[in-house]
């Protein structure tokens, strides 16, 4: 379908190309002598402008972007906020700790709900004949039984820590420096509460870790170390992992499934696998940038969340497009720099058949757009415009989910089967 709208669009302007010509030929008549050396100097002197000015075709617009290194303040801050977020995947790679996260979980209990799934995934293929294939491999759904696992009976989700003491509600009151225990383990910055109880008025303590390996330990916390000690989870059980940072204040896993070849979106707090139009046709929220690191590198995967660019977009004005391009291979180069070439030329091939997906997106997009025109609409050459909502009113409208969504998180765990309408926001 590409390939046929090019050759369209390339007939049209020759077409028009030849027409305009024609057109002034027959106004000009058959030129003479002096009418060829006017047009002769005329044509030396426009040659002479088109050399000093770059050409303003619009079909250059179509030209892939190439990779930029960043020069302004503002790229280079987004390219030093990039590589920082880089070295998260980047921890849980050490053997030894992770077999030590392994003890926190049951693993005959999660190896046995994945091996009954997968059973009966395999018999519903095979009922329906023709070789089909499972919907999910065997690891897929080991991973399905941590997600479930992790969610219902491991880790709590933290708005307002109870009081310690009297178990009272507590309210925000500022930040506190972190003690040296604290810091020792990790904690960058720590959020103090104070119990409503007039008795009580003790102080709590809301450390933020971010270490996987010591929220193990911790088991509390909010979207942040809920994705950071998942992730890890899925690392130590074998598969491979990215971890997807949002620009609009939120995180989320992607793991790797062999089965499928193609990477998966899990989200633990809300215990979702496989729904990446979550955040937009859930939620209703405008994504700019949806970045996805490993220890193998980087990947703007905001096309697998965003599908249409029109309603669920936000702008995007970090950095050029080209710079992001710098950027992610820059981060990969770094990855892989001590790679084997065997190992390189698989992970560029899974980067080239995930782009492909991506693109597939854009494609499928496009073509749903377009089945929606009227042919009233193509052949008098109007496009219906898409109506946006008011600015204000969505901001409010959004506030008003979060603050739903937190006095939700914070009466308990709820439903783990419930899918919450909006993340609150706070990592």
């Amino acid at each position: 379908m590409t390939e046929q709208f090019r050759q369209l669009l390339s007939t049209r302007r020759m077409n028009d190309l030849t027409t305009r010509s024609t057109a002034q030929i027959s106004r000009s008549g058959s030129p003479g002598p002096t009418d060829y050396r006017r047009s002769l100097h005329s044509g030396s002197a426009q040659q002479q402008q088109q050399q000093q000015q770059p050409p303003s075709y619009s079909s250059l617009r179509n030209i892939p972007l190439v990779p930029t290194p960043p020069s302004d303040p503002k790229s280079l801050r987004f390219r030093n906020k990039l590589l920082s977020l880089s070295d998260v995947p980047r921890r849980w790679e050490n053997p030894g700790l992770l077999d030590e996260a392994l003890r926190a979980v049951p693993l005959e209990q999660i190896y046995n709900e994945a091996e009954e799934e997968s059973q009966i995934l395999r018999a519903e293929a095979e009922s329906l004949g023709g070789g089909k294939k499972a919907m999910w491999g065997y690891q897929d759904c080991v991973v399905r039984a941590l997600l479930r696992w992790f969610k219902r009976s491991f880790f709590t989700y933290v708005n307002n820590p109870p009081c310690s003491k009297c178990m009272s509600p507590s309210i925000a009151i500022g930040m506190a420096a972190p003690i040296p225990d604290e810091q020792a383990r990790g904690a960058n910055q720590v959020e103090l509460y104070q119990c409503i109880n007039e008795v009580c008025k003790h102080y709590e303590r809301f450390p933020r870790y971010n270490d996987a390996f010591v929220l193990l330990q911790e088991r509390r916390g909010r979207v942040g170390e809920w994705t950071n000690c998942f992730s890890m989870l899925c690392r130590a059980v074998g598969s491979k992992v990215r971890w997807v940072w949002n620009s609009e204040d939120h995180v989320w896993t992607e793991v790797y499934s062999v089965h499928r070849k193609r990477w998966i979106h899990v989200d633990v707090c809300e215990e979702v696998w496989d729904k990446p139009l979550l955040y937009t046709l859930g939620w209703g929220r405008k994504l700019a940038y949806c970045i996805a690191f490993s220890a193998e590198g980087a990947m703007d995967v905001t096309r697998r969340y965003v599908r249409n660019p029109q309603t669920h977009a936000a702008d995007r004005n970090a950095a050029p497009e080209s710079v992001v391009l710098h950027i992610m291979d820059e981060i990969r180069a770094i990855r892989r720099g001590k790679m084997t070439k065997q190992d390189k030329f698989r992970l560029e091939g899974e980067d080239m058949r995930e782009n492909r997906e991506l693109r597939h997106y854009v494609i499928h997009a496009i073509a749903s757009e377009i089945i929606k025109l009227k042919p009233a609409d193509i052949v008098s050459g109007r496009i219906p415009q898409v109506t946006r909502s008011d600015a204000d009113a969505q901001k409010a409208a959004e506030s008003r989910q979060k603050q739903e969504w937190v006095r939700s998180r914070a009466q308990g765990r709820g439903n783990p089967n419930q899918h919450h309408q909006h993340d609150q926001g706070h990592r």
